[in-house]
């Protein structure tokens, strides 16, 4: 699920804070990454050129939500037409819930004022 080479620059990213479904963990681990591979991967590929994937497991350290699924998107329509393809699939709101959506600009504050970013 997760997609480490970015082809783009994105212009946003989008960390959706999610929490599994009892029906989804209730199934065998080799049914849950077979739902993946033939559903949830099929929208990652067609989406690639525009979006791309981190997964983060957080389950060890909260429980309100058991996974992070950041989104780098090339725009904001690239990220609109993959969250409508999600959005029919069992994947939104059923196998896992959708808790919170944020979205931000890396280094925004640096881009407005055409200054250096901080980093460590």
């Amino acid at each position: 699920m997760t997609t480490q080479n970015t082809p783009f620059d994105p212009m946003l990213t989008v960390f959706m804070l999610v929490k599994t479904s009892p029906e989804w963990l209730g199934f065998p681990v080799e049914k849950r990454f077979a739902l993946l591979a033939e559903h949830f991967t099929p929208i990652l590929r067609k989406h690639a050129a525009a979006v791309s994937l981190r997964f983060f497991d957080v389950e060890f350290y909260s429980a309100r939500v058991t996974d992070i699924w950041m989104w780098d998107a090339k725009d904001h329509h690239a990220y609109e037409l993959l969250v409508e393809d999600l959005r029919e699939t069992a994947f939104w709101d059923r196998y896992f819930e959708i808790v919170e959506i944020l979205s931000g600009v890396e280094n925004a504050y640096a881009k407005n004022y055409d200054r250096p970013t901080i980093n460590a």
